[in-house]
């Protein structure tokens, strides 16, 4: 969901997109084709399976979505929001009227049904990874985007249910979603694993402000609620902070909202990082894997649990937050860890040979 910016910055997410264009090689630019063609419900059943709709597709994740989606073979439609989107898209000098081959957009508005539906007709599968964002660009999220969050959730997986040509929902929570508990057993010999079963306590996160984690837990909630008993194939993709090229200048808002309570996650264990290109071929791989139902539920995904209070402080620099006490902290390190991250699940699905970290963690409270 847009976020209003000065024309500098503008011009600078810009010429990060452009780059990133150039140096993953997904999206190219054909001579003489005037690109992808306006995908109708009636197209032929072959070109409508690998033909998906992606909300928020110039969104830091959502970009890295819609590459490795076109690497696969797909035709995508961007579902944009706002024109300060198309305007982006027009900047990079590799857009037209159709003007990418496999590519092509409509204008859709997360809270209006009618909207998705039009976006979403025609395509076999929808991927969310749309996002409400702080327009101060400071504060990251508050109390109301947490409730507009889970409207939106719900409402995009109406609009899938309604649509016919709609088969499969790719949804994109958080690893949030899954780690803010208040009533964890103290006393354990062993570390408790952290996996698909966990969710966030929603009191929780209301009672400490933790207004990402609430938004993400309160909407990936909606989105099952809404998805149970229909016709549609519904995952959700839990990834940790998503990092990578440009994440400071484009997902800052994102990741300053996450790293709120991020010295307690520190403490415990439960602060890890995702590069977005793994979180986008998580993503195209369980949309793959739920034609055969071999993909289903929840999958937790990071690359790299951070350890040291150094680690955090560097984050914080990288996004400009006032911070670096976490660079002071850690007099509790001789204690063993409380919790452990899994990814098992998503290995499997990955085909990795990495499970779970099995690193040292230490616990210490706020």
């Amino acid at each position: 969901m847009g976020v209003l910016r000065s024309t500098q910055s503008m011009q600078a997410e810009v010429d990060e997109l452009r780059a990133a264009l150039l140096a993953g090689g997904g999206w190219r630019r054909s001579a003489g084709h005037a690109g992808a063609k306006r995908a109708h419900a009636g197209d032929a059943g072959g070109a409508e399976a690998r033909a998906v709709c992606v909300t928020g597709g110039i969104s830091f994740v959502g970009f890295a979505v819609v590459d490795r989606l076109l690497r696969h073979g797909y035709t995508v439609r961007l579902a944009l929001e706002t024109q300060e989107d198309m305007d982006k898209l027009r900047e990079m000098e590799m857009f037209g009227e159709d003007g990418r081959d496999g590519v092509w957009t409509v204008m859709a508005n997360v809270m209006d049904p009618e909207s998705l539906h039009r976006a979403f007709d025609g395509c076999a599968g929808v991927f969310h990874t749309s996002a409400f964002v702080d327009p101060g660009g400071m504060s990251g999220y508050t109390k109301h985007m947490a409730r507009l969050e889970a409207q939106a959730a719900e409402r995009v997986i109406e609009a899938c249910v309604r649509t016919e040509s709609v088969r499969k929902c790719v949804f994109t929570s958080s690893l949030l979603a899954c780690v803010w508990r208040q009533n964890y057993p103290h006393d354990r010999r062993f570390p408790t694993i952290i996996d698909e079963n966990c969710w966030s306590d929603e009191s929780f996160c209301r009672d400490n402000k933790l207004w990402f984690a609430l938004g993400k837990t309160a909407a990936e909630k909606a989105a099952w609620r809404a998805a149970r008993g229909r016709d549609l194939k519904l995952v959700t993709i839990c990834p940790a902070l998503v990092t990578g090229p440009g994440f400071r200048r484009r997902n800052s808002t994102a990741s300053i909202a996450y790293l709120k309570g991020a010295r307690g996650m520190l403490a415990d264990g439960l602060l890890a990082t995702a590069n977005v290109e793994t979180v986008a071929e998580a993503h195209v791989r369980a949309y793959e894997a739920m034609g055969d139902n071999t993909a289903a539920g929840r999958y937790i995904c990071y690359d790299h649990v951070v350890q040291r209070p150094e680690e955090l402080a560097e984050l914080e620099r990288q996004l400009g937050m006032p911070g670096g006490a976490a660079a002071g902290q850690g007099a509790d390190d001789d204690r063993p860890a409380r919790f452990e991250l899994c990814k098992r699940k998503l290995g499997r699905l990955m085909s990795s040979r990495r499970t779970c970290t099995y690193d040292t963690y230490y616990v210490a409270f706020d």
